[in-house]
C-alpha cells in the first residue's frame, strides 16, 4: 500500500477542511517517506513550523533532537524519519497563550490512511498526551505522567512515549527525573539501531 504514499501526501498538503476553524489558513507541516524507520507522532505544528514549513523547527525540536540522540541532518531525512502530528496544522493559540489541541477532524479523516503507508517503521516515538492516546487507546494511562511513567509496558513494542519538549514542560522533567535517568538512553539506542 506504499506505494500510493505521494498521492496521499499530495492530498494531504492541500487539505483545507478545518479551514473556517482556524485562525489562519490551513498549511500542513509533516514528512514521511514509505522508507521512514522512525516516527515521531507529535500534537500540531507551532508557530514557527507554520511560518517555516519544517516541523519542530524551534526550541522544542532541538531538545526532542536531544532525547532521541540525533542530528538536524537525521532527524529532517524523510528517508530515515517520518514527523506526522496529530492535527497537520498550527491550530492557533487559545485565550492564555499556549497553543490550541489539534484539530480532530484531520486525525479521523487522515491519520489511519497515513499509517499504512508507513511499513518499515519499526521505532514509534509519541510525543505528549493527544498522540498517546490515540496510539495506545485503553493501553494509555489516564494522565500524561501515568502512561510515560508505563513506558516498559510499550518499549517491548518500540514504541516510546515522551511528554512534549517544550519549555512548558520544564518543571516535569525536574518531578520526573527517572524520565531522563531511565527513558531517554533506552530511547536513544533504540533510535540508533533503526537509524
Amino acid at each position: 500500500m506504499s506505494d500510493d504514499l505521494q498521492p496521499y501526501l499530495d492530498q494531504i498538503r492541500t487539505c483545507r477542511l478545518c479551514a473556517g476553524e482556524m485562525s489562519r489558513p490551513p498549511h500542513p507541516v509533516l514528512q514521511a517517506s514509505a522508507s521512514a524507520r522512525i516516527l515521531v507522532a507529535g500534537q500540531a505544528p507551532g508557530n514557527l513550523a507554520d511560518v517555516t514549513g519544517i516541523p519542530f523547527n524551534d526550541p522544542s525540536g532541538t531538545r526532542l533532537r536531544d532525547w532521541m540522540g540525533v542530528t538536524d541532518e537525521e532527524f529532517y531525512d524523510r528517508s530515515r524519519v517520518a514527523i506526522v502530528p496529530m492535527g497537520f496544522c498550527f491550530p492557533g493559540y487559545d485565550s492564555r497563550g499556549a497553543d490550541r489541541p489539534p484539530m480532530v477532524r484531520c486525525a479521523e479523516t487522515w491519520r489511519a490512511g497515513l499509517l499504512d503507508r508507513l511499513p518499515a517503521i519499526s521505532v514509534t516515538i509519541l510525543v505528549g498526551a493527544i498522540a498517546q492516546k490515540w496510539h495506545l487507546g485503553p493501553r494509555a494511562g489516564k494522565t500524561l505522567t501515568e502512561t510515560v511513567s508505563k513506558w516498559q509496558d510499550y518499549a517491548s513494542d518500540r514504541t516510546f512515549t515522551v511528554p512534549h519538549p517544550s519549555w512548558r514542560n520544564t518543571a516535569w522533567l525536574k518531578r520526573n527525573p527517572w524520565f531522563e535517568a531511565d527513558v531517554l538512553p533506552e530511547l536513544r539506542l533504540a533510535v540508533r539501531a533503526a537509524l
